[in-house]
């Protein structure tokens, strides 16, 4: 079942569902509007031509991405960024999360692949975004950027989220598998 806004406004008022800062305006229809924030982080663009990189060597993890704070971010044509979202969600243990670029994004060229948000999760949602368009794009902090919609599980999770992005504050290079 999805959760409408009169739902997620119970599960909010009630602390079921936990989202800081909270202001009202992001609770749409069938969703939430998740903000962005200043933090952006960019690829690594110093590695020669022909550099493979090993997701299993600390050494390549270590410098994948650059983060930066930023009072507007813009995002190259044909690369990609992470994304930090402002808001901080604690989930409840039968309740899951599924996160979607917001559509006016994507009508400019940015695609972000579904993100899925666990039953007892607690977390910033780091984002991955790809500019598929020919040309820059501008984003400012605090724009509406990501929709999540809730859906309520059959019962309760008996093993709720605690991976290692478990209580990730701002934005989350990826830890080493």
């Amino acid at each position: 079942m999805i959760l409408s806004d009169f739902d997620l406004m119970n599960f909010i008022n009630s602390k079921r569902l936990e989202i800081t800062p909270f202001d009202p305006v992001i609770v749409r229809e069938n969703g939430v509007d998740l903000r962005i924030t200043d933090e952006v982080a960019v690829r690594n663009e110093t590695h020669p031509e022909g550099f493979v990189f090993d997701p299993d060597n600390p050494e390549h993890m270590k410098e994948e991405y650059i983060v930066s704070r930023n009072k507007t971010i813009i995002v190259k044509q044909k690369s990609q960024v992470l994304l930090s979202t402002k808001e901080y969600i604690k989930m409840p243990d039968n309740l899951v999360g599924f996160v979607e670029l917001r559509s006016t994004w994507a009508r400019h060229g940015l695609v972000m692949p579904p993100t899925i948000i666990d039953a007892g999760f607690a977390g910033n949602i780091t984002l991955e975004i790809f500019n598929s368009s020919p040309y820059a794009i501008k984003l400012k902090p605090d724009t509406r950027f990501a929709h999540v919609i809730f859906s309520m599980t059959m019962n309760r999770v008996e093993k709720a989220y605690s991976g290692r992005y478990f209580g990730q504050r701002g934005l989350t290079p990826p830890k080493p598998l």
